[in-house]
């Protein structure tokens, strides 16, 4: 089984939807964990739009990469630009890959109302879940 770090800026959205969806479509082929480089809490819109798409991530945690230290991943996967340009260094083999992903919040902030502010959580945790459909063999790629 592999072992799969999302990793991005602050736990808080895309690296709990991809730990979520890897944890949920792929639970048979990919250990999923996800960290941030600082941890900033799960946001609830995340949880909302995951759940509407039939995962239930409350039970994830925001974490600091640091926590996650002595663990070896096969796959350390970068979802934002930021936690890419400044991804730590891991053990031994781990292979690092870089998937962007936009930032939900950042792009809801000029919403003009929830549910707009909501279609883009939607269809980032849409752009997401096709990637990790196509796991484990895109990480190959």
């Amino acid at each position: 089984m592999l072992k799969v770090l999302f990793l991005c800026t602050g736990n808080s959205c895309r690296s709990q939807m991809a730990e979520g969806f890897a944890r949920h479509l792929k639970g048979d082929q990919v250990e999923a964990c996800s960290a941030g480089l600082e941890a900033h809490g799960l946001n609830p819109n995340a949880v909302r739009v995951m759940a509407e798409a039939g995962v239930d991530i409350t039970g994830q945690r925001s974490k600091q990469v640091d926590e996650l230290k002595g663990i070896v991943f096969d796959y350390v996967v970068t979802v934002c630009g930021h936690a890419d340009e400044h991804c730590p260094v891991f053990p031994g083999q781990t292979r690092v890959v870089h998937v962007g992903f936009d930032d939900p919040p950042k792009l809801a902030k000029d919403a003009r109302n929830e549910e707009e502010a909501l279609g883009h959580y939607r269809r980032v945790r849409d752009e997401i879940r096709q990637f990790i459909d196509t796991l484990p063999a895109r990480l190959d790629g």
